[in-house]
């Protein structure tokens, strides 16, 4: 690199200013032109419209019907013949003097101005018929134009088609369109450490998803994305490849490189080709975005974490192309939930929370998911957004609040809600549900088999997956439901048994063999968070093994699932983990087996009959299930699905 450009990239940017999220949207907007009228336009086929956006206003050719057309099966007939007929006055007509049969779409023409149902017509013979009731001038006819009248209007200017717009069209004679050319996005992937998916990986090295999924939000939105090869860490190529997107592009995404690194050469590249209009936005996650213009063009620096590179998206980008195409920006549809648990954040950004949702009684209940800015299936897995604003600390368990949504409200309303202890098997559960049971899903949130409890005892969920080992009896689970849900009348739904122990690494390079060597000065562990069933079980282990937990290193490290213990042990982070049978297997990673345990499912008696919980009890009853779990490995099943009263 030559002297110039090590000067450039030691230097370390500063943020110009933290702005609100809504004036920085506002200012932005306002420096750029979106004059429709002045965008160039094609003419397409009606048949390949769908989603493009009018360039005029789009007229009638035709009507539709373009004739007076029978609307019922049955028989047509001159009405002013028929004025004196009733029940004691029934009337002989004879076919083609008085009347012909039609169907339904047939031409009605002189001298016959009406039709009569099959169903009210006596037939007498091949020739004759007989009615006893009066006919309508005109009834069951559709007139000409009745739909469309030639001349009308069908769709306007600046008009997003939709399938129903192309039949509209279609029937009013319309076979081509002219329409707007869709706004040319621009998306250059920036990072040394980038690779693409499928490409070998090592350390250091990252999968660039994120701009994949800026090219599928484009065309979900009306634009068209122009994906270029990813550039290096390397401030005159990345110059370059920002000058020839503003020149070929209407919009430019840079991904990366937008925060205050040495090596974060956005801001300052966007100032030297044109200008910074915002450096810094008061959300969180997405923060480090720069907001820029160059030759007139709106050029966006994103951050590379995906979920915050989401919502800078969601914010600017997305109203910038509905600009584009002169459409409205749409915040979308809300609900009012209970919120399961304490929520804080800081006094100083906009926060956007990621939250799993379910219907449980009359309440939309909503539980928050990873708050991480890196957690790509934070997104995945969300149902909605709950939006902290700036200057508010937070909220607290049992508080109502505004969830925008990311999925069809009756989705979340058809949804099992289960919250409690993780286990690999509540995803085959939910792929059961979802490949043979359309008509509702399972969402699972893990918090431990107490937490799972609670949000029972709080109405919070369907039902709360446990495995909680009583001390005294060395009994699972039925204990607890005792000592904390008498009152609310619970029963468990018999789950699985399965294998509890120490993952280790393949070899077991560390010569581990049981809980004593828990504590040794060589061996790093990982833990599961308080509350869960297996952190109950070990500090069980601990006591009757008189292992003090502050003489093992790692004791207070927690992660939230057996899977993600197992990938810390997978990737050295740590030598030994605590978790099932099948996590270690998924992994490929040794395992010293501990004990077995019993997974169950807690659910309110009064519940047992909700369909949806129904449906959950009949899949783990299911051969597809217990083939699943076989594969798996780890797992007894013995009665699931059975009743069990405490």
């Amino acid at each position: 690199m030559n002297t110039e450009n090590t000067a450039k990239k030691d230097e370390r940017n500063l943020y110009l200013k933290n702005e609100d999220l809504d004036a920085a949207v506002e200012k932005y907007l306002a420096l750029l032109s979106f004059d429709a009228t002045e965008k160039k336009s094609h003419f397409l086929a009606v048949t390949e419209s769908q989603g493009w956006v009018t360039k005029e206003p789009v007229f009638a050719r035709i009507s539709s019907p373009y004739y007076n057309a029978s609307a019922m099966d049955g028989i047509c007939v001159d009405a002013m013949a028929m004025i004196d007929v009733d029940e004691r006055h029934p009337q002989i007509l004879v076919k083609e003097k008085d009347f012909n049969f039609v169907d339904t779409g047939d031409v009605i023409a002189d001298p016959y101005n009406a039709v009569i149902m099959i169903e009210d017509v006596v037939i007498k013979d091949d020739k004759q018929v007989s009615i006893n009731a009066p006919v309508a001038l005109w009834q069951h006819v559709r007139p000409i134009g009745e739909d469309i009248v030639a001349g009308e209007l069908i769709i306007p200017a600046f008009h997003r088609i939709r399938p129903m717009d192309i039949g509209a069209l279609l029937a009013g004679g319309i076979t081509e369109i002219e329409v707007m050319e869709r706004p040319k996005v621009g998306i250059i992937p920036t990072g040394t450490e980038l690779v693409e998916a499928g490409e070998p990986m090592s350390a250091g090295k990252i999968v660039d998803s994120n701009t994949h999924m800026f090219a599928g939000l484009v065309k979900e939105y009306g634009g068209q994305p122009n994906r270029y090869p990813t550039v290096r860490d390397d401030y005159d190529l990345i110059k370059k490849a920002i000058a020839k997107a503003a020149d070929e592009n209407d919009v430019v995404l840079i991904s990366a490189g937008s925060s205050a690194g040495t090596e974060d050469y956005t801001r300052k590249l966007i100032a030297e080709l044109g200008e910074v209009v915002v450096h810094g936005v008061a959300i969180k996650p997405g923060k480090p975005v720069v907001l820029g213009i160059i030759k007139g063009k709106p050029v966006i620096g994103i951050p590379g974490y995906p979920v915050s590179a989401y919502f800078i998206f969601e914010s600017f980008v997305k109203p910038i192309i509905l600009a584009f195409n002169h459409q409205t920006f749409n915040k979308g549809v809300s609900i009012k939930a209970v919120l399961s648990k304490r929520l804080m954040s800081s006094l100083k950004y906009l926060e956007f929370v990621r939250m799993k949702c379910g219907r449980v009684n009359d309440t939309f209940v909503a539980t928050p998911l990873d708050r991480g800015a890196g957690v790509t299936m934070s997104l995945v897995n969300a149902d909605g957004i709950l939006k902290i604003p700036k200057n508010v600390e937070g909220y607290d368990a049992g508080d109502v609040v505004e969830i925008v949504l990311m999925r069809p409200q009756e989705e979340i309303e058809n949804t099992l809600v289960s919250i409690g202890s993780h286990d690999v098997l509540m995803d085959i559960v939910a792929n059961i549900i979802h490949k043979n049971r359309k008509i509702m899903s399972l969402s699972s949130t893990h918090v431990g088999s107490l937490g799972g409890i609670m949000a029972i005892k709080k109405g919070e969920c369907h039902i709360a997956p446990v495995h909680l080992l009583d001390k005294e009896t060395g009994v699972y689970n039925c204990s607890y439901l005792k000592r904390y849900l008498e009152k609310e009348d619970a029963v468990l739904i018999k789950g699985v048994k399965r294998t509890q122990g120490m993952m280790i690494s393949k070899g077991n390079p560390k010569n581990i063999r049981g809980i004593e060597d828990l504590t040794r000065d060589d061996i790093s562990f990982v833990n599961r968070q308080r509350g869960s069933g297996t952190r109950v079980l070990l500090d069980f282990l601990l006591k009757k093994n008189a292992i003090e937990p502050t003489t093992i290193l790692g004791y207070t490290r927690e992660m939230n699932t057996h899977m993600m213990v197992a990938s810390a042990v997978k990737s050295d982070s740590c030598d030994v983990g605590m978790g099932v049978l099948s996590a270690a297997n998924m992994m490929d990673l040794d395992f010293i087996p501990i004990g077995d345990e019993e997974y169950d499912f807690i659910v309110l008696k009064k519940n047992l009959n909700d369909p949806r919980i129904q449906i959950f009890i009949s899949v783990l009853k299911s051969h597809e299930f217990a083939e699943a779990l076989n594969q798996l490995g780890g797992y007894g099943i013995e009665n699931p699905g059975a009743i069990v009263e405490v």
